[in-house]
Order: C-alpha cells, then structure tokens, then sequence
C-alpha cells in the first residue's frame, strides 16, 4: 500500500501530489530555467529575478559547452527555481512573446509594403505619402527606381534591402514603440 492510499483503498488527497506530480513540476521548472538561459541580456534583465545566485547559475550555463555539464546546470537552475515563484518569470516570457509576435507581423507588413511598391511603380509613391506625410518623395523614388533596375539586371537586392532601411525608418519615426533595427528582444 502506497503512502498517498487510505486503507480503504482510495487516493487520500490529503497526502499531498503525487511522486509523477512533483516530477512534473520540476521537469517544468528546468524547462523553465533552460528558456531563460536562451535569452538575450537585454531580455533577461527585463524578467523579474530576485535571486542573484539564479542569476549567476544563468550565465554561468551560458558558458558551459559540455552537454552532460549543461544538463547538471539546468537541473541546478531548476533546484533553485523550486524556491521562488515562476509566476512573475512566466507573464514576463509570455509578455516578450507577445512582444516578438508583434514585431515579426510589423516586419513581415513593411515587407508586403516594400513588394507592392516594387510591383506599383512609380505609382506606389503616393500610397507611401498617404501612410508616411513626412517621406521624402525624391529619395523614395531613387530607391524604388534603383530596385527597380537591380531586378531587371538580375543583380543583388542590395537596393531593395535599402528601400526596406527606409521603410522601417519611416515607420520607426511615426511608431516609437516598433523595435529598432537589432533590437528584436
């Protein structure tokens, strides 16, 4: 007869979770900890961790090459994780989740932007002031026109990654919460 087993043969909830349940847990709180080894400095200091020895253990597996070395670690996060409350990390994951989603729809917009531009011509330019007042006609104009000419040529898309520079300038000056360029996180 097992611990959590009344003597009637019932599952007494009182004895607390299950040996499968804690494993569960834990199992969770490593996979937990092994997420935050995975984000950048800028994003972790963004999570609420008060616990400067999780901190420590963080950077630390950072470091480790060794795969064996690497799981201990991770299963040494997940021992200190047992003593604080996941909660907080988790809304602040969820939030940079949520963060990243929005900033790859922005991304992948402007793309579709640039591409009916390209496809729009000249024509396109006017769309472009509609949405961006403060773009500079001519400036726009040499890029798409250069664009233009690159893809004829069957040259690089040098000239259409500059036209996509602008674009997201434009959209970075009239939405200061969209994510400048190498700051995904």
């Amino acid at each position: 007869m097992s611990d959590h087993d009344s003597p009637s043969g019932d599952f007494d909830p009182a004895a607390g979770p299950s040996k499968s349940e804690l494993k569960r847990r834990m199992t969770a709180l490593q996979e937990l900890g092994a997420t935050l080894t995975r984000l950048s400095d800028k994003q972790l200091r963004r999570i609420p961790i008060a616990d400067p020895r999780l901190l420590e253990a963080i950077a630390e597996t950072r470091r480790i090459n060794s795969n064996s070395a690497r799981r201990r670690h991770l299963q040494f996060i997940g021992k200190l994780m047992r003593d604080i409350d996941p909660e907080p990390i988790q809304t602040a994951l969820a939030e940079l989740d949520r963060e990243r989603e929005s900033a790859a729809h922005r991304f992948q917009d402007l793309e579709t932007v640039r591409d009916e531009l390209l496809e729009q011509g000249l024509a396109g330019i006017d769309t472009i002031m509609l949405r961006w007042p403060g773009a500079d006609r001519q400036h726009l104009r040499q890029l798409l026109l250069q664009s233009q000419r690159d893809q004829q040529r069957n040259k690089p898309p040098a000239a259409r990654r500059k036209l996509f520079r602008y674009l997201r300038e434009l959209e970075e000056a009239a939405s200061p919460s969209f994510p400048a360029e190498g700051d995904e996180g």
